[in-house]
């Protein structure tokens, strides 16, 4: 099934048309075949972020988290007024994360490409580029900028689109964040290769009510989980809910699910210290074992 501009929430459709305009306006700074050339030119190697959260999960009842760094969100406007993306990279390595995730989108979150890059000086964890992927284009930004993993949100592409930008992330060696919300879009992410780059992000919050409800992570997952059983594969799929996760008691809900990696933002970024808050989260979760 394709997905088609009126299936797409009306706040994914103001951001989709944004980002178009923005990879044209790139494009017009820098040719699609001089970003290539830059590309082809740099070799730096990527940190491995599906490895990360595989090496996170060594047993039942270890924790996976990639801790977001972010400014704003369209919802709730500023999060972090001190915001300081190499300051919490830093904070987030000591507190115990696998990964980190960094918002780039300049127009509804206050994002920065520069913020990806000062929180990859200032730490070493494989970082998540958090942005809307529309065009090849910014696939190639993405690795220039050093992002390790890049993320495809099934609900702002259609399948040519999105079999075209999985393909070039992994021939670039990222690995892919494929984030679905319902069983419509766990279905279309399942037609694509199989890959020990794929990582499925399962999205709790509703993108027409902005509701979020942590059994859409419960649901999905068995779903998913029986649907790639079937390859055969000595890796275990990596599946990731995001969205919702408040508490220990949130993420030993999700281990009791076989549930171990966790994509968390605002509930660390609306601390003065984020590192802090991540820290004492790891020390609930293994206060309960």
């Amino acid at each position: 099934m394709n997905t088609t501009h009126s299936d797409i929430p009306s706040v994914l459709q103001r951001i989709v048309a944004t980002k178009v305009e923005e990879v044209k306006a790139a494009r017009e700074m820098l040719s699609l075949e001089d970003l290539q050339a830059q590309v082809a030119a740099d070799n730096k190697p990527r940190r491995g972020f599906a490895a990360a959260l595989r090496a996170a999960s060594t047993n039942k009842n270890s924790v996976g988290i990639i801790a977001e760094i972010k400014k704003a969100s369209p919802s709730k406007g500023i999060i972090n007024h001190n915001f300081a993306p190499a300051l919490f990279a830093q904070q987030y390595e000591q507190a115990g994360a696998s990964c980190l995730s960094v918002l780039t989108d300049r127009d509804y979150f206050q994002g920065d490409d520069s913020y990806l890059l000062q929180a990859a000086n200032a730490a070493s964890l494989p970082i998540l580029r958090k942005d809307f992927m529309v065009d090849v284009y910014q696939i190639y930004q993405s690795y220039l900028m050093g992002a390790d993993c890049i993320l495809l949100i099934m609900a702002c592409l259609d399948d040519t689109q999105v079999h075209e930008l999985h393909a070039l992330s992994i021939e670039l060696g990222m690995d892919v964040l494929i984030e679905i919300h319902t069983k419509s879009e766990l279905d279309r992410a399942l037609t694509l290769p199989r890959s020990a780059h794929n990582i499925y992000g399962i999205n709790n919050r509703d993108l027409n009510t902005f509701d979020v409800d942590l059994q859409t992570t419960l649901d999905l997952k068995n779903i998913l989980i029986e649907a790639l059983a079937v390859d055969n594969t000595t890796l275990k799929p990596l599946v990731v809910t995001e969205s919702g996760i408040h508490s220990s008691d949130d993420i030993r809900l999700m281990l009791s699910h076989d549930i171990q990696h966790f994509l968390i933002g605002e509930q660390f970024m609306k601390t003065d210290h984020p590192g802090q808050a991540l820290q004492s989260l790891l020390a609930g979760v293994a206060a309960d074992e």
